[in-house]
């Protein structure tokens, strides 16, 4: 019997919420639904659903004190995408460091929220073949840094310790994971965010740009991350496991 997969709407719309779970029931899928932070937590304790539609602007806590919540929780494996009525780029960058794998801009088509649900779906469930990540937990070293994949914060030479975002750490672990390999912008995106790139997206970019804040990594001269011009990114050092984390 095949799987339904079961969407849990967070939107203090009425309106919104009644519309999309008469849409995703008609295709095939479970829904539930809650107007705010305490009535999805009312849900949550029946079980985990396989996605989470969180709007970002909630009244209480908002959607991104949830999605944190999420993440640092026995949900932090259930995949979220954000719907926000701002179409600031700076607040879907920030959706996405809280750890939101995808968004999605308010007015939209219910037909693009459909397919951005099947995709996140996708990407949780399966990665392209060859592309698959490890999640073994283990210290990787790269360079002069090395990056607990269970802390999920990177350790320089001294022993300091730097902290990611969710996109950040998310975004790395790819790279780490296809060191010498050149992936596209499309790929990246896929691989961190279960998606396709739109005509004007730089989301990837922006991360690229922050990740290498955090190496303290040139983009002129760089000895982690190097762009090549209309292809993507290649990571160009080597990685190497050190071992467990204690």
């Amino acid at each position: 019997m095949e799987k339904i997969d079961h969407v849990l709407i967070v939107d203090d719309d009425r309106g919104i919420r009644e519309l999309l779970a008469e849409y995703l029931e008609k295709n095939g899928m479970r829904v539930s639904v809650a107007a705010n932070g305490r009535e999805m937590r009312t849900v949550l304790a029946d079980g985990a659903p396989d996605l989470i539609v969180l709007d970002l602007m909630l009244p209480g806590d908002d959607g991104l004190v949830l999605c944190r919540e999420l993440r640092a929780g026995k949900f932090k494996a259930v995949p979220v995408l954000m719907l926000t009525a701002r179409s600031e780029e700076t607040d879907r960058i920030v959706g996405l460091e809280m750890g939101a794998d995808d968004y999605l801009a308010k007015p939209f088509a219910v037909r693009e929220l459909l397919a951005r649900i099947k995709s996140v779906l996708r990407r949780t469930r399966m990665l392209p073949p060859g592309m698959q990540v490890t999640e073994t937990a283990e210290i990787l070293g790269f360079g002069e840094w090395q990056l607990d994949t269970t802390a999920r914060h990177l350790l320089d030479t001294d022993g300091t310790q730097v902290a990611l975002s969710g996109a950040e750490y998310r975004l790395l672990r790819v790279l780490l994971d296809h060191p010498q390999r050149v992936l596209t912008r499309d790929q990246l995106l896929n691989l961190t965010q279960g998606r396709q790139a739109d005509a004007f997206d730089r989301s990837i970019d922006l991360l690229i740009s922050r990740l290498r804040q955090r190496l303290r990594d040139g983009a002129r001269e760089p000895r982690y991350i190097k762009t090549l011009r209309n292809e993507g990114y290649v990571f160009c050092a080597a990685v190497t496991v050190v071992g467990a984390p204690e």
